[in-house]
C-alpha cells in the first residue's frame, strides 16, 4: 500500500533539503540542540523535585511522633471569636 522511500529517494530528498535550507542548516541544528538540552534540564529538575518530595515524606513517615510539652502553647495563644472580651 505505502512504501517508504529507498536509498536513491532519500538522497534526492536530502539534496533538495540542502538546496532549500543549506545556509540555515547549522543554525537550525544549533537551535535544535539547545532545545533538546533545555528540555533535558527541565525533565531532570522535575525528577529531582519528585525524588526529594518522596524522600521527605518517607522520612516523615519513619520518624516517631513526639508530643509537645504542656506549656508549649502558653506563650502564643490565639483569640477566637468565642473568646471575645466585652467592653464595659
Amino acid at each position: 500500500m505505502f512504501n517508504l522511500p529507498g536509498g536513491i529517494e532519500w538522497l534526492i530528498i536530502l539534496a533538495i533539503g540542502l538546496l532549500l535550507f543549506g545556509r540555515r542548516l547549522p543554525d537550525i541544528g544549533r537551535s535544535l540542540g539547545r532545545t533538546i538540552v533545555e528540555f533535558k534540564k527541565g525533565v531532570k529538575g522535575i525528577e529531582d523535585e519528585v525524588d526529594s518530595a518522596s524522600s521527605e515524606s518517607a522520612v516523615r513517615a519513619t520518624q516517631p511522633k513526639t508530643a509537645l510539652p504542656a506549656d508549649a502553647g502558653v506563650a502564643e495563644r490565639r483569640v477566637s471569636t468565642s473568646d471575645r472580651v466585652e467592653q464595659a
